[in-house]
């Protein structure tokens, strides 16, 4: 398996509401309000409410959630459930009987089979109204335009449908947020001549046509536009011009059929945020001859079809950040970029970018914090980095030389991917402070220094696919936060390195393809460390041992829902409408047979092991059957012994499995027939015997994949399992085996039930169950919280 990581920069627009929120205006800290503690009968009501729904994913220690009651008339008027409730949002709910609350905030619950009822029409004193990421589907009925002393109305992220909603009664609505909904036809021209409306979001839904503007226009109080990701004609962008009170427009890939030109925004004064990425660009229109607003500090044209480096960019002397990633310019980078005076983030990934004009030293004194040069066409050495540097990603390049020791002097340095370049020579001894390093592909000796301290903040270090030898650096031991460590394809000549398994956060090692030796488990040794441990990759190279039934006990993998998305997030360029953010996510490329897809945010639901080529012998763990979100399993070209493990079948989401080259004897389980992902199979070269579970998954493989097997019979192999001369007690036979074999399995659950008791205990257990052989099995009921937000 190759790992890739990719570099995603993500505008996260929030609206003023993220510096001014509503609950500031139902400030629970401030008397003025007015709200106090709810008598116990309110108390009792709300109680009431919550309990028409499913509350088992609530975190009753958040006191953010509640009531809160008129200071002089006792009415509830502020009712905050969030993250919490799941369940259908009925007409007749207790919900609409609070007739005097204010402010109602039910975001982020699980309202499954719920469309918005009529009754919030009866709320007709709401001011605030939060209803986003509730699932709910359906039209917004009419009832809402009742609503008319609304201010700030959020039914973003549902599944709501239909046309526009009944809101142009609502002439108090200053924010309105409809976003990623499935509302189609076009936006009436009535919204827009609303007198308090200064935040509309609209983007991602079905919207089309042209927007009729009022010619009322001018005085509109709209700040804020989103519109993002509709189907807009180019009709829309001449009325959007006449709003010159906007500070933040985002018309990012509303598919106009023309281009568009940057002059259209110059009648915007005191515009700060402009997106038009993903939209054709005049290219007239991106010369230094051309005029935009001079206020603008961030500007996204990424994926617009530019083939030339915009000149207008050198007369933004207020530009902070600026997004050309996913174009076709080419050439040099023009060196009055970096004399922009707060020029804060640059990403100009995925162009065809050769180098840079002016001296090595042209970007030292810059103030970028943030560059992104991935996939051009760079050569030579590196320049000199920024002074202010934090983050430096130049993946996928032809950069030369050494990696230069003047990385040293940045301190400020955080996050450093040098990937799939030609850097040479040894990996600089000052790279401890950093949080990411990914060196990987490319043509670097030596050892891994060993110079990490208790100080440590190191998260990743990717190395693979050079020429590292040595030992891995025993001072890892200190990075308490290192989540990834991948080190595959060098010449690494160590032993097992479970010394790391004292690392709380470790999910990925990765040691393929090295000169790795010796046993994988100390003899006696229970399971294995690393608890948090989702890829586990050791291939080809020369572990020797077996393993022990209790192995796979205790690891993490046995929960299908895991909140840890192993991502990097960095905020850069605050401002009032928003903030620009850096996401570093992991991302691996996995080559198992039958795993075609790149899995992004692996980390999040899914793990692979792959302990293929080595020396690994003894019986298959059952206790492998508790990694209920393997998607792959490589345990090929060992010396394994034994049956295939009847837990297998409890793998419910594997997708390829391959065991082929080892020792294996028996039958192979029938409820791998069962699995329903099961895209690959291979257990070739065994001594297996018997019919071949029947199952799409199976007999849809090819014959190679279950050759070399003396006894084994069935589809699809040619060998029929319907013989004259079989003998008559073969089938007596196979059952005898899977009784053993059943065994074996309630021997491994006892052992994993003892580990949470302690291990004399467990075995105790397994070996009262043996002896009795009960009717029964224990389960295991995992049950899955929500994250809480």
């Amino acid at each position: 398996m190759s790992s890739e990581w990719h570099l995603r920069l993500f505008f996260h627009s929030l609206l003023l509401l993220c510096c001014v929120s509503p609950s500031s205006l139902f400030n629970l800290n401030n008397p003025d309000d007015g709200l106090v503690s709810c008598h116990p009968h309110k108390i009792q009501a709300f109680t009431h409410f919550k309990n028409e729904f499913d509350t088992r994913g609530c975190n009753h220690s958040d006191y953010s959630n509640g009531v809160w009651c008129d200071n002089s008339t006792g009415a509830v008027t502020k009712l905050r459930v969030t993250a919490c409730l799941s369940g259908t949002l009925k007409s007749n709910s207790s919900l609409f009987g609070f007739r005097q609350l204010r402010y109602l905030h039910l975001s982020e619950n699980r309202f499954t089979s719920s469309s918005l009822p009529s009754e919030f029409g009866n709320l007709n004193k709401l001011e605030v109204l939060y209803l986003s990421s509730n699932d709910l589907f359906g039209q917004v009925p009419s009832t809402f335009g009742s609503l008319t002393w609304l201010t700030h109305l959020f039914l973003d992220r549902n599944m709501l449908t239909g046309s526009f909603p009944p809101i142009q009664n609502l002439t108090k609505l200053s924010y309105l947020d409809l976003a990623y909904n499935n509302f189609s036809g076009a936006i009436p021209s009535s919204l827009l001549s609303m007198p308090s409306l200064s935040h509309l979001d609209l983007h991602e839904n079905h919207l089309t046509g042209s927007i009729q503007f009022p010619n009322s226009s001018a005085s509109s109080k709209l700040v804020y536009l989103r519109l993002a990701n509709n189907h807009f004609d180019g009709q829309i962008l001449d009325p959007i011009s006449k709003f010159i009170t906007l500070e933040f427009l985002d018309l990012s890939f509303i598919n106009t059929s023309h281009p568009i030109s940057l002059s259209l925004f110059s009648s915007l004064k005191s515009l700060y945020y402009l997106n038009l990425s993903g939209n054709k660009i005049s290219s007239a229109s991106l010369s230094s001859d051309s005029y935009v607003p001079l206020t603008l500090g961030m500007l996204s044209l990424r994926d617009c079809g530019i083939s030339e480096f915009p000149n207008i960019l050198r007369t933004l002397k207020k530009l902070e950040y600026i997004h050309l990633s996913d174009n076709r310019i080419k050439g040099k980078i023009p060196g009055w970029l970096w004399s922009l005076p707060r020029l804060t983030s640059v990403s100009i990934a995925h162009n065809s970018f050769n180098g840079f004009q002016g001296s090595v030293d042209v970007l030292v004194n810059s103030s970028v914090q943030l560059l992104i040069m991935d996939s051009n066409k760079f050569h030579g050495a590196l320049p000199n980095l920024p002074l202010s540097i934090n983050i430096l990603s130049v993946s996928t390049n032809n950069f030369t030389g050494e990696i230069p020791l003047l990385i040293c002097n940045r301190s400020s340095l955080l996050v450093l991917d040098l990937s799939l370049n030609n850097f040479s020579g040894p990996i600089p001894q000052c790279l401890s402070h950093l949080v990411v390093v990914n060196l990987r592909k490319n043509n670097l000796e030596g050892s891994i220094p060993d110079v990490f301290n208790a100080s440590a903040s190191l998260r990743t270090l990717d190395v693979g696919y050079n020429r590292i030898s040595g030992k891995l650096p025993r001072s890892l031991i200190f990075c308490l936060s290192l989540k990834i460590l991948k080190v595959d394809h060098n010449i690494i000549k160590d032993t097992f390195p479970s010394w790391l398994k004292t690392l709380p956060n470790l999910q990925v090692l990765t040691l393929r393809s090295n000169k790795f030796y010796g046993p994988m488990s100390p003899p006696h040794q229970g399971p294995l460390g690393f608890p948090e441990l989702r890829i586990f990759e050791i291939a080809n190279n020369k572990f020797t041992g077996s393993l022990p039934p209790s192995y796979f006990v205790n690891w993490k993998t046995s929960s299908l829902t895991m909140n840890e998305d192993g991502g990097l997030y960095m905020v850069y360029a605050k401002n009032p409408y928003g903030v620009v953010g850096f996401t570093y996510t992991d991302s691996i490329d996995l080559q198992y047979k039958g795993l075609s897809m790149e899995r992004q945010k692996i980390l999040t639901s899914y793990s692979t092991i792959d302990f293929s080529g080595n020396l690994l012998e003894g019986q298959i763990p059952e206790s492998i059957g508790l990694l209920s979100s393997l998607i792959a399993l490589n345990l090929s070209n060992n010396a394994f012994t034994g049956h295939i493990p009847l837990s297998l079948a409890k793998l419910k989401v594997l997708e390829s499995l391959d065991m082929s080259r080892n020792q294996l004897y028996g039958t192979i389980p029938n409820g791998l027939g069962s699995l329903s992902f099961l895209e690959y199979i291979n257990v070739s070269h065994n001594q297996l015997k018997g019919e071949i579970p029947q199952g799409t998954q199976i007999t849809g493989q090819s014959k190679s994949s279950f050759e070399r097997n003396a006894g084994l019979c069935g589809l699809p192999l040619k060998e029929t399992c319907f013989s004259t001369s079989a003998p008559p007690m073969q089938h007596h036979k196979q059952e005898d085996e899977k009784e053993e074999e059943e065994e074996e399995v309630l021997n491994w659950k006892a052992v994993a039930i003892g580990y949470g008791s302690g291990v004399l205990f467990g075995l105790v257990v397994a070996q009262a169950i043996a002896s009795y052989k009960p009717e029964w099995l224990a389960k295991i009921i995992c049950l899955n919280k929500r994250r809480n937000r």
